[in-house]
């Protein structure tokens, strides 16, 4: 016969067993809705939420360090270079693709180690004239047909294409003239009359050879501008400006920019305004007319940098022997005007200018 009071003391227990449960159990459940909860919240911050709940920035660039880095847009009637598919078929078409070979690959053809000469320091043309003189800004051959024949000041005589591309060998490439009557010379030729093929002498071209950026008011400076190289340049022209070989250690993936296999101080790019409005337009890699990455300034120190580096040194004593014809940038004296020879190389320009333009007016 079972106990009575031994029962009662059973139910009891069970029922605060049953109540423990329950409170724990409770107790677990708010734990997993907290959890739920949170991770729920956390999963919330998405960029939209974030965006909207971050603070928002009141400061606005300054001048200094935005100016002429702003999008540009590119005129309607800018020059565009003809479709690779209206290159003729035959010889014609073969010289074609031969002179645009060239101008890409010159170094493979003409530099240290060339297939068909050893006489040009390893650039390549098409490092001065981007993608093979097609690109706006990037010195085209857009109008380089068309202005031949054509008066040069520098040489003071009438000088055909063929001419103008020897010069080149001898400035920019630092090197010596192939035979301007031989296939390479007249296959280049024959790619830049199909380039300019719709251009007329005398037609103004948006985007031709490179941009006139404005003048500063003082002189370019070659230590803010060794600042811009370190930080935008060295790393694909290499710290000392040496350029980076290809595999093949023939030619040049970046080419060098000062040293022994750069462009000569004669080349047209040891000009202050041609290289500022080359470096301004198409420098770092990516940069372009339209998105440009430089501020004019940076441009025109960084040249000044660059420009003020060691370089092969070509005579020319005879270059612009009638000295009221001289660029304002120069780099060598003598001169018609009283600037200095520093000043005709960094600037500032526009009192130079200013004063060939009032000798001009005294003359006429």
């Amino acid at each position: 016969m079972e106990d009575p009071d031994l029962e009662k003391e059973l139910v009891k227990t069970i029922i605060k067993m049953s109540r423990y449960t329950i409170y724990i159990s409770c107790i677990a459940v708010a734990c997993m809705v907290i959890v739920i909860v949170s991770l729920s919240n956390m999963g919330s911050n998405s960029p939209a939420v974030i965006e909207a709940t971050a603070p928002v920035s009141t400061t606005i660039p300054s001048t200094e360090s935005s100016a002429g880095t702003t999008p540009r847009s590119i005129s309607a009637d800018a020059w565009k270079a003809p479709d690779e598919s209206t290159i003729p078929a035959g010889k014609a078409g073969d010289a074609i693709r031969y002179g645009r070979e060239l101008i890409a690959h010159t170094a493979q053809y003409f530099g240290p180690k060339g297939s068909v000469a050893m006489i040009t320091n390893g650039m390549n043309c098409q490092n001065c004239h981007l993608a093979g003189g097609t690109k706006l800004f990037g010195n085209d051959y857009a109008g380089f047909i068309s202005s031949y024949p054509k008066m040069s000041g520098r040489s003071g005589k009438v000088e055909p294409a063929s001419e103008r591309i020897a010069e080149c060998f001898e400035r920019s490439l630092a090197g010596k003239v192939p035979d301007t009557a031989g296939k390479e010379v007249q296959s280049i030729l024959a790619y830049m009359k199909w380039i300019g093929k719709s251009v007329k002498k005398g037609q103004k071209l948006f985007g031709s050879a490179t941009e006139k950026i404005a003048f500063m008011d003082h002189a370019a400076d070659p230590a803010k501008g060794k600042e811009v190289f370190v930080m935008k340049c060295q790393s694909c022209h290499g710290s000392n400006g040496e350029g980076l070989l290809n595999a093949d250690k023939k030619t040049y993936a970046n080419p060098p920019l000062w040293g022994k296999h750069s462009y000569n101080d004669g080349a047209g790019m040891y000009r202050l305004t041609n290289l500022a409005g080359f470096v301004k337009n198409n420098m770092p890699f990516g940069a372009t007319y339209q998105s440009p990455q430089l501020t004019d300034e940076e441009a025109w120190n960084v040249s000044a940098f660059i420009n003020t580096q060691p370089r092969p040194h070509k005579d020319q004593h005879r270059d612009w022997t009638d000295l009221k014809k001289k660029p304002l940038d120069f780099p060598f004296g003598p001169y018609a005007d009283g600037f200095s020879e520093k000043q005709h190389k960094l600037g500032p320009f526009k009192p130079i200018k200013d004063a060939q333009k009032e000798l001009t007016s005294k003359k006429s």
